[in-house]
């Protein structure tokens, strides 16, 4: 259904079952999937691509320009998948030549305020809460929980099935399967509760939790725990994850255990 009061670029590309609510302006080389719900005053610019079933918020500005000042005008993309909504007033810019996209996947949740700059790739099944804010170049892994009021420094990565306290400032790199929180921020234990919740047994647990105490509550340096990790520890795909996430870091992991974990 569209309604005489929005403004449709011919040139977009607009799905079976498409909803769009009055005052809401959609650019040209914009893609939008069936059966999308768009609401009241969102404005979607060029080099959009929205997937199926996505709910759109009012106020919502999808694939506006980079905010950074060596954007030259390339053609690039903000590409949105499928099953995602946008909370109201949520920004998310297309990428700049150095990535050429900014990625939000299938399946997340972008609740209020969110911020999602250039050069992004957030995952599937993420959830990012109000005021959360992304700098360029971002990768957050999927099932990933950001907090609200977070600052996400860029080229940062989040590891998949992370719980990130709200309120977080986010320097280093945050590897998979843990809760991070305090400042500076810090390793706070194993997401337990979110790892059962998608199925992983108590013997997966138990594994990763081994894992991290070897990283991160025995004092050691990284590369010592590493060495440690992979001489005496059985393969597991969860390790073999987490090495490899350490080893590629560009940023440097956040600080070990300080405290009880949890």
């Amino acid at each position: 259904m569209k309604s005489s009061q929005v403004s449709i670029h011919p040139g977009a590309k607009i799905g079976t079952g498409v909803q769009v609510d009055p005052f809401t302006m959609i650019h040209d080389d914009v893609v939008i999937g069936d059966g999308t719900w768009i609401g009241s005053n969102v404005t979607i610019f060029p080099g959009a691509r929205i997937g199926e079933n996505c709910r759109i918020f009012p106020g919502a500005v999808i694939s506006a320009i980079p905010q950074d000042l060596k954007f030259a005008g390339e053609k690039t993309t903000a590409e949105i998948g499928n099953n995602t909504t946008i909370r109201e007033f949520v920004t998310i810019n297309r990428g700049t030549v150095a990535l050429g996209r900014t990625v939000v996947g299938n399946n997340n949740l972008l609740m209020a305020y969110v911020h999602v700059a250039h050069d992004c790739i957030v995952g599937d099944n993420c959830i990012l809460a109000n005021g959360a804010t992304l700098a360029g170049h971002i990768t957050i892994d999927d099932y990933a929980i950001v907090g609200g009021l977070s600052a996400i420094h860029q080229f940062v990565r989040i590891g998949s099935h992370v719980m990130i306290s709200g309120g977080s400032l986010v320097r280093k790199d945050v590897p998979p399967y843990i809760k991070a929180a305090h400042e500076p921020l810090a390793y706070a234990g194993v997401n337990s509760v979110g790892l059962k919740r998608r199925g992983f047994s108590n013997e997966k647990i138990a594994g990763i939790q081994e894992i991290y105490r070897t990283l991160f509550v025995k004092g050691l340096s990284n590369s010592h725990a590493l060495e440690i990790l992979e001489k005496d520890l059985p393969a597991t795909i969860e390790l073999d994850q987490i090495i490899a996430f350490v080893k590629s870091s560009s940023r440097g992991i956040l600080k070990g255990y300080r405290g009880e974990e949890e």
